[in-house]
């Protein structure tokens, strides 16, 4: 089985004391999106965990107590942008703070188990194509030896985002444009050591350098177990989404970052509107309100994230098994 450390929201950056505390219980209860009133109970324990991805803006907060992770294997999906606080509003500095403790991550644990994601990118006035080179030129130098893979993907619009996009002039590059952005992207990462894949686009860049990828991707885990797994696509993800099926244990509406191009935060999806779209801004406002009432529930010691189990709830347990064909080991 495959843990998602989350999609949904960066358990490392302010949940990383009630994640540790699931390991040591060994399970971990999870929410139904759908169905707020179904939740599953995961196994948790190394006999069927075969590796934890995380997702993550800054994975600091678990450098502390990473070797309670010892008997797991797991890896980092780190995302490390360009973007200032008008876009990225609660993380860290990024060349003082965020490229440092990258390369620490990838020094104590080993760069293949590092990805560095520059995504999702956005074109504006401000963030033009050239001012993205130029930031990521300038990380992928400094990440040079502490990552072999960089994943991009463009900004995709959803209910949530699309008015903060809007409000900032969000435009899209398409043709010769995003051709030459493409190849350049490509170029720069090569010359830093690294590949290029995409997240879950429709378009082809492959001419660029740039492949389609999967994220949870069937080699890369199993390189890093060392052990080959069976494991069919996740039909719980877009259909451009390549990756592999994995169990997701994060919860929608808890993330702290306040990105404006948010998927999994309807909350931090407030922008300023315009003053005539006011029944807009009171939804916004009410989404913000969820977000910072679901985190006010959070609590290090509970089997669930940001909650706790009530009456109404059906728990039913989800069975899970490793997905390790130990016979075709990769270590023989």
């Amino acid at each position: 089985m495959i843990i998602s450390a989350s999609r949904r929201t960066d358990i490392p950056n302010y949940y990383s004391e009630w994640f540790y505390n699931r390991i040591k219980e060994g399970f971990v209860y999870v929410r139904n999106p759908r169905n707020v009133h179904q939740v599953s109970r995961i196994d948790l324990s190394k006999d069927v965990v075969d590796i934890i991805v995380f997702w993550t803006k800054n994975p600091e907060p678990m450098f502390a107590r990473l070797d309670e992770l010892a008997a797991y294997h797991y890896c980092f999906q780190f995302t490390l942008t360009g973007y200032g606080k008008d876009i990225e509003r609660n993380i860290p500095h990024k060349k003082e703070k965020m490229i440092p403790v990258f390369r620490e991550l990838a020094s104590r644990i080993g760069k293949q188990k590092v990805v560095w994601r520059y995504d999702p990118i956005l074109f504006a006035k401000k963030y033009t194509p050239e001012y993205h080179l130029r930031a990521f030129r300038a990380i992928a130098e400094a990440l040079k030896g502490y990552t072999e893979k960089c994943v991009i993907s463009f900004v995709d619009l959803y209910a949530c985002n699309r008015k903060n996009m809007e409000a900032i002039g969000s435009y899209s590059l398409d043709g010769a444009g995003l051709q030459e952005f493409a190849k350049e992207i490509s170029r720069i990462a090569g010359q830093n050591g690294m590949k290029v894949g995409s997240c879950a686009e429709n378009i082809d860049l492959g001419f660029c350098g740039i492949e389609h990828n999967c994220c949870i991707d069937k080699e890369w885990i199993e390189n890093i177990i060392g052990c080959r797994i069976k494991a069919g696509k996740d039909k719980n993800q877009r259909p451009e989404c390549g990756c592999m099926e994995s169990v997701e244990i994060g919860a929608y509406d808890t993330c702290r970052s306040g990105c404006i191009y948010c998927y999994a935060n309807r909350g931090a999806c407030r922008a300023v509107h315009c003053a005539t779209d006011r029944a807009a801004d009171r939804v916004a406002h009410g989404n913000q309100e969820r977000v910072m009432d679901n985190c006010g529930g959070y609590d290090p010691a509970s089997p669930i994230l940001c909650g706790r189990i009530t009456a109404e709830d059906k728990i039913s347990i989800r069975r899970g098994k490793s997905l390790k064909e130990e016979q075709l080991s990769l270590l023989q």
